[in-house]
């Protein structure tokens, strides 16, 4: 018998064992295919398109954050076939501006259209430049719009300059009730290579709010990759950003997640260590949400 051709895979053990654990392996090395490293045309374009960009990382203590960076469209350009530039940096007051300002930082990146509901990730390694970072790509795919909410731009950047950032290390009751009520939010991961950078979209309720220092999700169906998960069964730490798309206001979460199983059920769950709320830190506004007709109906 001819041994087989072991399958060449972009995932480490972490995302293996979670593949394993819900039998779907074949399937994830048959999507993991559409993970490259160069930068299509298509890709290209759809970049200079976008007003933000959310990218994950660690910052020099350990704790892992997930940043929003935005700008006119066109301050994210490929600016080569493995590599794309951000005119740009997050202000100094963000969690991840010491670490980007470093050479050699590991991201994860994802741009995220709700007019079109199509998102891009890019993974690899930042360095600071000039006009901002640039950040060569170890991984890029597009994911399918499952999950994602329609929203259109309004029109012309909001004039506040950001507000201060407001620590924490519980979540007020205005904070809880704003993520109960949230129907995106981003996450950020990492593993000893590398980081990530992923959306989770629902109805609201998606996520629920136990406790001030505790959030929960259901872990709905979607490309059996399990980057995400893959990197919390090997890294527990892990970053949320949830961005108020009507008043430009960010809250950001750094924690420790883990995730349980039950039959085809997973749920998350989340502990805090520290919030950052910083009102206006985007200039854009978005209108209210159409709903993705991919989201489950809380409690199914």
């Amino acid at each position: 018998m001819t041994p087989r051709t072991p399958v060449r895979t972009p995932y480490h053990q972490g995302s293996r064992t979670v593949q394993a654990k819900v039998g779907v392996t074949d399937l994830a090395d048959h999507v993991g295919r559409s993970i490259g490293q160069g930068i299509r045309p298509v890709a290209a374009t759809f970049l200079e398109l976008q007003p933000m960009l959310v990218i994950g990382g660690a910052d020099p203590a350990g704790a892992v954050w997930a940043s929003q960076l935005t700008g006119d469209p066109g301050f994210v350009r490929a600016t080569g076939p493995h590599q794309i530039s951000i005119t740009g940096a997050p202000p100094a007051d963000d969690p991840l501006a010491t670490a980007l300002a470093r050479e050699g930082t590991p991201v994860g990146t994802i741009a995220l259209d709700p007019r079109t509901r199509r998102r891009m990730r890019l993974n690899g390694v930042s360095r600071p430049t000039p006009r901002g970072l640039a950040i060569e790509a170890d991984q890029v795919f597009a994911n399918c719009p499952k999950y994602l909410q329609k929203r259109e731009l309004h029109e012309g950047r909001r004039p506040e300059r950001p507000g201060t950032p407001v620590h924490r290390t519980r979540l007020t009751d205005g904070q809880r009730a704003f993520i109960a009520a949230a129907d995106t939010f981003f996450l950020a991961t990492v593993h000893a290579r590398g980081a990530d950078a992923s959306h989770r979209g629902g109805n609201p309720g998606f996520v629920r709010v136990p406790s001030p220092s505790t959030l929960e999700w259901d872990d709905f169906p979607g490309n059996a990759m399990f980057l995400s998960l893959g990197n919390l069964t090997a890294d527990p730490r892990a970053g949320l950003l949830f961005p108020d798309w009507t008043t430009g206001t960010v809250l950001q979460l750094t924690g420790t997640a883990r995730t349980s199983f039950d039959g085809a059920s997973r749920t998350v769950r989340f502990t805090l260590t520290e919030a950052l709320e910083t009102p206006s830190a985007s200039p854009w506004r978005w209108t209210d949400p159409e709903f993705s007709p991919a989201n489950p109906r809380n409690g199914d």
